[in-house]
């Protein structure tokens, strides 16, 4: 499926009490830009107080890539050229439509087919349900373009069981198929050849879809009728629970990594080493403070991050970004360049409050009835 320059970027529809939002940039693997949020915001804003809307269904169009995340080349562009406010609107306006995905009382189904990384993890985690598929990748590769797991990474991340949470925002690592169900960041995991069946059997309950419990039966039952397969993430999880959880800083896991002894342990130290140094302490300090903190601050201390990260253009997150998607050198020059070098008072300069015009405004909204019954 083509888009042409007519054709809107998110596709909105309205089949009998189930609304359907498809993303539509296939072409750039349905990467988030602002134009893109800011209509999802209105779009969920919109249906969320029509009572004829039941249920909201959120998909990728294209067949490859549910979401392969935020539209960073344009940001950091953006950022070069001067316009600040700009790159800064795309990251305000998207944590501010996770934070309404979180709060909406009408049940969000995200049908996670396919690729499903950064921003399209921040689309479809926080709502009601996420179903994944054997072609579903994720991955928070943020450390890779010198940023940290946004999108309210430091929320879910750290409640992800064991050092599961850290192990994937530090390396950055991807899951596949059923394994993430395993990991408890899908909450159903259904083949994809049963999606078009899912999503009709969603629309025939009518208005019988706004009841969650009811609609998390339906998946389920769907979900039931084939034996879960085994993945490989369960061979791994002691490992990961041993070196990534409950360390006291970033240093201590490379050296669980190293005592470990097997390739394993080499495996995730090759991963985190192609990070930015800062962004590995940064993700470790965010994840270890959005432990004990509710999705509406995690999403107001990491717009306090990305902001330290977008004015200063001289920043790892520009040298990512470029080495990865403009320049393509495949070869970040990260500064500085070791973990030893890169100073605690540095990494809490970012976590300081924002002039009050420029922290994140969330709306008053209480949390959904199913959040206590789910």
């Amino acid at each position: 499926m083509s888009t042409s320059a007519a054709e809107p970027e998110v596709l909105p529809e309205v089949r009998g009490h189930s609304a359907v939002a498809t993303l539509n940039r296939p072409r750039a693997l349905n990467a988030l830009n602002t134009g893109m949020v800011e209509s999802l915001f209105e779009l969920y804003s919109k249906w969320e107080a029509d009572t004829n809307i039941a249920c909201i269904l959120l998909k990728g169009a294209g067949g490859k890539a549910f979401c392969a995340g935020g539209d960073v080349k344009t940001v950091v562009q953006q950022g070069l050229a001067g316009r600040f406010d700009e790159a800064l609107r795309f990251f305000h306006s998207e944590y501010r439509l996770n934070y309404l995905i979180s709060r909406l009382r009408t049940p969000h189904v995200a049908l996670i087919d396919g690729i499903t990384m950064g921003g399209g993890v921040g689309v479809s985690v926080h709502g009601t349900f996420r179903v994944a598929t054997e072609r579903t990748v994720f991955s928070m590769p943020e450390c890779a373009i010198g940023l940290y797991p946004d999108v309210g990474g430091s929320y879910f991340l750290p409640r992800l069981h064991g050092g599961l949470g850290m192990y994937l925002a530090l390396t950055g690592a991807r899951l596949t198929g059923v394994d993430v169900r395993h990991a408890g960041i899908a909450t159903h995991y259904i083949p994809s050849k049963h999606l078009p069946e899912v999503q009709q059997s969603i629309e025939d309950m009518g208005l019988a879809a706004s009841d969650a419990g009811r609609l998390g039966e339906l998946l389920t039952s769907f979900e039931r009728r084939e034996a879960l397969p085994e993945g490989q993430l369960a061979a791994k999880r002691a490992d990961i629970d041993f070196c990534f959880g409950g360390k006291g800083s970033v240093e201590e896991i490379y050296a669980e990594c190293e005592r470990s002894g097997g390739q394993w342990g080499i495996d995730a130290i090759a991963q985190m080493s192609k990070g930015s140094p800062t962004s590995q302490k940064l993700s470790f300090e965010q994840l270890r403070r959005g432990a004990s903190m509710d999705l509406g601050a995690c999403l107001q201390m990491e717009n306090r991050m990305v902001h330290r990260c977008v004015m200063n253009v001289a920043s790892d997150f520009y040298e990512g970004v470029q080495a990865a998607l403009i320049h393509r050198s495949g070869a970040p020059q990260w500064e500085p360049a070791s973990l030893k070098d890169v100073q605690p008072e540095h990494i809490e300069a970012f976590f300081r409050p924002l002039p009050p015009e420029r922290e994140l405004q969330l709306p008053l909204l209480p949390p959904p009835a199913w959040q206590s019954r789910l």
